[in-house]
């Protein structure tokens, strides 16, 4: 069963990017997810398979984890 994750979300990704970043911001949702890196703004379409196993925390806007 797929992950409830929205666009506006922030996720915390097991590992990081090459500029230092683990947080990306959720631009687009589907069978694709497009998120934006926190720290230098690169974005990226990635599997939906292969980020929802990487992702260790989801901020959500509005919500106190």
């Amino acid at each position: 069963m797929p992950m409830d994750i929205r666009v506006g979300d922030v996720v915390e990704l097991k590992k990081s990017h090459p500029c230092g970043s683990k947080e990306w911001t959720v631009l687009r949702v589907g069978m694709d997810f497009k998120l934006r890196c926190a720290g230098c703004g690169h974005e990226v379409m990635t599997p939906r398979s292969k980020v929802e196993r990487s992702i260790r925390k989801v901020k959500r806007e509005g919500e106190t984890l």
